[in-house]
């Protein structure tokens, strides 16, 4: 256990000294690149790929045609164009549906910096509760600086793991709507949400990058500012009462 905690403490005060800063100023040069600060949004659309299909004419004539006759079910799902009845609007695409290539790098380069976040607070967290002491009666004050550290790294935590989840939801989103086009090509308000699906997912992206920037910013400043109290909770220096 000993080995353990001295560990966790070199690496700890570490993170806290070097590496916050470090990726401080990865993070604020990240969010100034041009890839963050795309002026029109129109460049990170990605056309959704299925064609509208020709429409339907019906023909109405009965000569020399069985009123009767049943749709031929064709492999690719389109009906005889000589048989009556409704429109079968679903067009299988041509290979596979890519999604939108831009975003995806995009993504791939935030996903680390999350991760590692995350790693990094569990790292300091399991540090600052090795320092809380026993519970005693009075004298707390050091102990409650380091009781909101912890609750602000674990907090930190959370949100870091909210991003995660909120770029799984940007992909079933998004699949949802391009199955919705596949099923109606024909309707023009799916692929517009498409496209504005993508504007809010990077804008979205910018938001998580400048945030991850941020709460290296606070944690290191808060950390810092109750160091003393972080590391020593209790003051066990006698002084004279008379």
């Amino acid at each position: 256990v000993e080995t353990f905690r001295a560990q966790i403490t070199s690496e700890a005060e570490h993170l806290v000294a070097s590496v916050f800063p470090q990726k401080l100023l990865e993070l604020d040069n990240f969010v100034k690149e041009p890839i963050l600060n795309v002026a029109d949004l129109r460049e990170i659309h990605s056309e959704v790929m299925i064609k509208v299909p020709e429409p339907i004419v019906f023909n109405n004539s009965h000569d020399g045609v069985d009123t009767n006759t049943k749709k031929r079910k064709l492999e690719d799902g389109v009906p005889d164009g000589n048989c009556q009845g409704g429109t079968n609007t679903q067009v299988k695409p041509e290979g596979m549906l890519t999604c939108n290539t831009k975003l995806a790098d995009l993504i791939e380069r935030v996903k680390p910096e999350i991760r590692s976040l995350i790693e990094k607070c569990n790292t300091v967290k399991m540090w600052v509760q090795l320092l809380i002491p026993r519970i005693e009666d009075g004298n707390n004050f050091g102990v409650s600086i380091q009781e909101e550290t912890v609750a602000e790294l674990r907090t930190v935590e959370s949100e870091a793991a909210s991003y995660l989840d909120q770029i799984s939801r940007y992909y079933i989103t998004r699949a949802k709507l391009v199955s919705k086009i596949i099923k109606y090509p024909h309707v023009e308000d799916y692929r517009k949400t498409v496209s504005e699906i993508d504007e809010k997912e990077y804008i979205s992206l910018k938001i998580i990058v400048s945030e991850l920037r941020n709460q290296y910013v606070t944690l290191h400043d808060m950390i810092l500012k109750n160091i003393e109290k972080i590391k020593k909770p209790r003051s066990f220096n006698s002084e004279a009462l008379y």
